[in-house]
């Protein structure tokens, strides 16, 4: 795996908690022992332990400690909460500095893993690509981030056979996925620079003449119009299955041609069975509302096969959580590939990665109420 953050000159008493550090200093006054930490979470997780177990061992090594790690889970395998996810045993004052970097790298990762494998279980047939880099507090989380995700979608390729997440959005990160390099669309500020959705696209396959086109078709609200004014420039590629078109309407809008009812008259056309049972107010919206809905995805998809254009793929982005997903899925929508940051967690404080010493040289010791983390004999 490439590593990319040089995780040997991160200054580790400048970016831990003071009082382990304090701790540290107590320990080298009065004598070290070696110990052994359980690491878990509070919430059901996939295993995505790499990272952080890499980074330790690379802190050992710079040191010439020697730590033993124990993996209690197979990379991806489910952990229940409260799980240990691995074992940590060596030198108390090596190890007691780590902890907080520890921790920062493995919570996220192990969450990230979880939501990633639920979207591509919901939607199984739909391909993804991981464009959460913009969403991340700096290039590390983006790794961790996009290191999740791909071991999510692993699972379910091989448990579900689900299509999973194809790439990511960024070069850096891209190797979790197999690939060489990032993958994505054109943004909107090139659309902006060139003055029309056709001239952006018309730029791009000029400087890029082997990849597929592909067109990101709200800049100016004319979706409809913008993508079948491309297609026909770029026919032939259209017809061979080289031109994508990524919807990416936000939501004070609808797709252009669409409004309430109309978006309705859609999905009974093609699934009726999605507005008939009972929503709630945010499935409804997912569905036939503002925005990216599966009423403008079957919207699009109407329009460019009536025009011909029935090899033209439809990317799909603007939130899309597992519940997005799970709706889109009820309205069968005809996405080919979701373009998503969103499998980071809504709610950060479930990433919170927590470690306890559960033995001091060798005898079992843990806080009153962490029992079940300690190692249970066979």
């Amino acid at each position: 795996m490439q590593n990319s953050h040089y995780p040997d000159v991160i200054d580790v008493p400048l970016w831990t908690d003071k009082y382990f550090s304090n701790t540290k200093t107590i320990i080298e006054h009065f004598g070290d022992t070696d110990v052994t930490y359980a690491f878990f979470l509070r919430r059901p997780v996939l295993s995505a332990t790499r990272l952080a177990t890499q980074w330790v061992e690379t802190q050992a090594k710079n040191r010439g400690m020697n730590i033993s790690i124990e993996v209690m889970h197979e990379e991806g395998a489910w952990v229940g909460a409260g799980e240990p996810l691995f074992y940590l045993t060596g030198s108390f004052a090596l190890l007691v500095e780590l902890e907080t970097l520890i921790l920062q790298k493995l919570g996220s990762a192990c969450v990230a893993a979880y939501n990633a494998y639920e979207m591509c279980q919901i939607l199984p047939h739909v391909a993804f690509l991981a464009m959460d880099a913009r969403h991340c507090a700096g290039t590390e989380m983006a790794e961790m981030m996009a290191y999740g995700a791909s071991v999510g979608s692993k699972v379910a390729q091989q448990t579900l056979q689900a299509v999973g997440f194809i790439g990511n959005a960024t070069d850096a990160t891209a190797h979790f996925f197999g690939c060489e390099k990032g993958l994505g669309t054109v943004p909107h500020a090139l659309i902006g620079y060139a003055g029309s959705t056709l001239q952006a696209a018309e730029m791009f396959h000029e400087c890029f003449p082997k990849e597929n086109i592909p067109i990101l078709s709200d800049y100016f609200g004319h979706e409809v119009t913008d993508t079948l004014e491309v297609c026909h420039a770029f026919a032939d590629l259209a017809h061979n299955g080289k031109v994508a078109v990524r919807l990416d309407t936000h939501g004070g809008r609808f797709l252009e041609g669409l409004d309430t009812q109309k978006s309705y008259h859609v999905l009974e056309r093609h699934a009726p069975d999605a507005v008939r049972d009972y929503r709630t107010e945010a499935e409804q919206h997912d569905l036939i509302g503002t925005g990216v809905s599966a009423a403008a995805i079957w919207s699009m998809r109407e329009t460019l096969d009536n025009a011909g254009f029935s090899k033209v793929r439809i990317i799909a982005s603007s939130g899309f959580t597992p519940q997005k997903c799970r709706s889109m899925a009820w309205a069968k929508a005809p996405i080919d590939i979701i373009g998503t940051g969103s499998f980071l967690p809504d709610r950060w404080s479930e990433t919170c990665a927590t470690a306890d010493i559960i033995a001091y040289g060798g005898e079992p010791r843990v806080k009153v109420g962490r029992e079940f983390l300690l190692k249970k004999s066979h």
